[in-house]
């Protein structure tokens, strides 16, 4: 150990501590509310090309707002209600994921800053760090919790059924409000999943003394699968740019890119190793892109979503397969690169596994869709023509499965490739040999 590397945690720990003591309150408020306004930056836009501003009763802040909430976990619920002779039911589960991601780079870019240039912090410190931040984030949370709550009326679909409608005292209104505690315990946990997820990814930021020997083992790993992750967003944003370049349809491009594009392209990239998710399309929703999928799932049916059935609408997706595999090897390449000299190829082969199978147990878990309205009047269901059902859910357990299967074998592979690679811990050779 260098003398510089043994001055570094004494040194770092009494100027993290001067840093916080002087500017800790603000830089938490900076970290928390530039996280919240770029979910913000990035939420309004998206809404926007997908015609919210023409919600009535000036509902455009509120809805964005309620985005922000479901984007950290929050939760938005659904309300109904069409006097005494009819009924309404209404209900929608779906995290927009291109806001999610945002706000997470943003927080955890934010946290790391103060801690650079660190050998080791102790948890204490680390701890005090993420508790300022909280208690901001919190404090934007709850506001933004209170601010989504909104009430439409909904129209019967004619002026005759809406004349009957005011006869019979029948005013169908649907809203959204926000359960503010559970909204706001979910957003806490999600916040200390970004910071503990922006710990183990950094390579430069520092651990607590105790963990540091855990690090050779998970770095490596969380970083390719968080590279792995990003590398699908990118290679979809391509994707979706020259779908809106050659073939129109820019304003609904936008807001699927600014929206959903990770909820997309992440359950394709599960479909991809043979994952298959279940789910069913019924009257105005509908998924934005790409078509295929669309297709497959609409219907009274339930449907089986994966590549045999996509294929049989287009033949193309088996390339899903080539994609994926060579994302896969390049992430383990990636990690192996990472890691210490020395690691066995078969070590790199179940970190490899373990990191993919948590990884797409994420997919599931934030990916379902769920979404439904109805209305009745007298007796008649969708008088107004606007009741629909959409779900889409994964088989969990076969996914796993072949993510841990997919894991071993690119990890292996890739540990493989990496073997020319200069890695830490592994000394140059002599100028005579190299």
């Amino acid at each position: 150990m260098s003398p510089r590397t043994r001055s570094d945690p004494a040194v770092g720990r009494h100027g993290f501590d001067r840093a916080v003591r002087r500017h800790g309150w603000v830089s938490a408020l900076s970290v928390a509310l530039t996280g919240l306004g770029a979910m913000v930056v990035v939420a309004a836009p998206g809404l926007w090309a997908a015609g919210a501003t023409d919600l009535p009763q000036d509902a455009f802040p509120r809805v964005v707002a309620a985005t922000v909430v479901t984007a950290v976990g929050g939760t938005v619920e659904l309300s109904g209600n069409a006097g005494g002779l009819a009924d309404t039911r209404a209900g929608l589960t779906v995290i927009p994921l291109s806001v999610t991601l945002v706000g997470a780079l943003v927080v955890a870019a934010g946290f790391l800053r103060p801690l650079r240039h660190r050998a080791v912090a102790g948890a204490r410190e680390l701890a005090g760090w993420a508790a300022r931040i909280a208690v901001v984030w919190l404090l934007g949370l709850l506001a933004l919790a209170l601010a989504a709550r909104q009430t439409f009326e909904v129209s019967l679909g004619g002026d005759t059924l809406n004349e009957l409608g005011d006869l019979f005292g029948v005013r169908p209104e649907v809203g959204f409000t926000t359960d503010v505690p559970l909204t706001l315990l979910i957003g806490l946990l999600w916040l200390a999943g970004v910071l503990l997820l922006a710990l183990l990814v950094s390579r430069g930021a520092p651990l607590p003394a105790r963990l540091l020997r855990f690090q050779e083992s998970v770095r490596p790993a969380a970083y390719a699968m968080v590279a792995l992750l990003l590398a699908c967003v990118v290679l979809g944003l391509v994707v979706a740019l020259v779908v809106a370049a050659t073939r129109g349809h820019a304003p609904e491009t936008l807001a699927v890119v600014l929206l959903g594009l990770p909820n997309l392209v992440w359950l394709v990239f599960t479909i991809g190793l043979g994952a298959t998710w279940n789910g069913r399309v019924e009257g105005p929703f509908g998924l934005p892109m790409p078509h295929v999928l669309d297709e497959v799932l609409r219907g009274e049916e339930t449907a089986a979503l994966n590549l045999s059935s996509m294929a049989e609408y287009d033949g193309r997706v088996w390339w899903l397969v080539v994609v994926d595999a060579v994302l896969l090897l390049g992430a383990a390449f990636v990690m192996a690169a990472r890691s210490t000299a020395g690691t066995r190829a078969w070590r790199h082969a179940v970190h490899m596994a373990v990191a993919l199978v948590l990884t797409v147990l994420t997919i599931c878990l934030v990916g379902r869709v769920s979404a439904h309205y109805g209305l009745t009047v007298l007796g008649i269901n969708d008088l107004a023509g606007l009741s629909g059902d959409l779900f889409l859910h994964p088989e969990v357990w076969s996914a796993l499965g072949l993510a841990a299967l997919w894991g071993l074998v690119t990890g292996f592979l890739g540990a493989l490739l990496a073997r020319p690679v200069h890695r830490r811990g592994q000394r140059p050779p002599p100028p005579g040999q190299r």
